[in-house]
């Protein structure tokens, strides 16, 4: 599953491997360690993994829906948290309505609401926890799963800005002493499609890749109107995609997938970038303060450029993908096929997709073959790499990685958001509008 997996003694079962990979044991004490992993029976059909699940939106239930698919382990799904309670309650219907719904053993009493919900989740029995909340609560939610002892998938990005990637980036150094598995929600890694693809291109396919040219162009996604008597904190937390402090905007949130197949396919990280962005269309205060359109030009140290384009503008052209191109043809990415330098086509995958779906075969796969697959750190890098081009696109400056991975500039104190009532990290003006990035004006760290 990852280069980063390590094996357990091929006699060890199940039960003793989920068991002993969350503890470390000095002088006899069990240090920050879970008895509950204790709980994962010896190797047949009657192996029972239990998970949480914190953060119960759709991709959080898609998450947990994906976890119970899975073949290696019956896997049950016994506590789940969020701060809204009819967020909880819908992802526990939908849920409970599936055909796996005798896998949700969710008791009225394992049902967490607020913004402490994330603690009584990995308070609970479990072996490991889905963290799918909006990724501003991610390094804090991380960082405590893994001094819980907990096994964790996270989705994508892993922060927002730089403090809280180091944050993700230590706290999986400690994972990794304490044997915890971390699986990160960028898909693509699990597609045979995209492997086969990369691992051709890698081997020479193209000749020296020179460019590489990324997308995500779409329409937008959701607003949620102000409900009255709602807090600032509310408001925004129920619209988190429009603030950056927790959303990280989309060239974050959600163009992090077509940069991280660049950093995959060039097996390393830009050194630099420069990008221009704003807001045309996205411009009322229901919007937040993100932008609607980023153009980044990353460079990586050998000189190979990464051309980064993302876009929420309804009536445009749309295009999800990645590209590559080298002295000896070029390539879609997302297509999975090879041309030569005249057009011709000279390969296409027979890889299946469906990765959404594969990264839970493969992490509760490798669980059970006592493996501890470690996706933390390139999911964070990757996440810098886009918190890298929103600082370029914010403040019209070119910045370096170095500059930009020991930024500073904290976002959000997400750890003293204790409830609805507390202070909100932005707020709006007397006309009901939120701070917006100026290029030339805007701190870039």
């Amino acid at each position: 599953m990852s280069q980063d997996s390590k094996k357990n003694p091929p006699h060890a079962s199940r039960r003793d491997f989920i068991r002993d990979s969350s503890l470390l044991v000095a002088g006899g004490a069990v240090v920050g360690g879970s008895l509950s992993l204790a709980r994962s029976a010896h190797a047949a059909g009657s192996d029972v993994v239990k998970i949480g699940l914190v953060g119960c939106g759709g991709r959080g239930t898609g998450a947990a829906r994906q976890a119970m698919n899975t073949h290696s382990s019956r896997v049950e799904l016994v506590a789940m948290g969020d701060v809204f309670g009819y967020r909880l309650q819908q992802s526990y219907r939908a849920l409970k309505g599936d055909e796996r719904k005798d896998q949700v053993k969710v008791t009225k009493d394992q049902m967490f609401e607020g913004l402490d919900a994330y603690k009584r989740v990995l308070e609970s029995d479990i072996d490991l926890v889905i963290l799918a909340t909006p990724p501003g609560f991610r390094p804090q939610h991380f960082e405590a799963a893994v001094e819980a002892g907990k096994h964790v998938f996270m989705e994508k990005p892993v922060a927002t800005d730089a403090p809280g990637v180091r944050r993700v980036l230590a706290a999986n150094e400690q994972a990794k002493k304490k044997n915890l598995a971390v699986a990160v929600g960028l898909q693509r890694h699990h597609e045979q499609a995209y492997k086969e693809t990369i691992a051709k291109l890698q081997d020479g396919a193209i000749g020296r890749i020179d460019l590489i040219r990324v997308y995500w162009n779409g329409f937008g996604v959701w607003t949620r109107p102000r409900k009255k008597d709602q807090t600032e904190l509310a408001y925004q937390l129920d619209n988190w995609y429009y603030f950056t402090w927790i959303g990280g905007d989309h060239i974050v949130e959600q163009h992090i997938h077509n940069l991280d197949v660049a950093n995959w396919l060039k097996n390393a990280y830009p050194v630099e970038g420069n990008g221009m962005g704003g807001r045309q269309v996205r411009k009322g205060p229901d919007h937040g303060q993100i932008y609607d359109h980023h153009f980044v030009e990353f460079t990586y140290e050998d000189g190979t450029k990464l051309y980064s384009q993302c876009r929420h503008i309804p009536n445009t052209w749309r295009n999800v993908s990645e590209h590559a191109h080298g002295t000896k043809g070029f390539a879609d990415i997302s297509g999975g096929r090879i041309y030569d330098t005249k057009g011709k086509l000279i390969w296409r995958t027979k890889g299946s997709r469906g990765g959404h779906q594969q990264e839970h075969h493969d992490l509760f796969a490798a669980l059970a073959a006592g493996e501890i697959p470690n996706e933390g750190e390139y999911g964070a890098k990757s996440t810098m790499t886009a918190i890298m081009g929103r600082m370029c696109t914010y403040s019209g400056q070119k910045i370096t990685w170095d500059e930009a991975i020991n930024s500073e500039l904290l976002l959000a104190d997400t750890d003293s958001l204790t409830s609805f009532d507390s202070k909100a990290p932005v707020q709006p003006d007397a006309d009901g509008r939120y701070p917006v990035p100026v290029p030339g004006v805007t701190e870039a760290l």
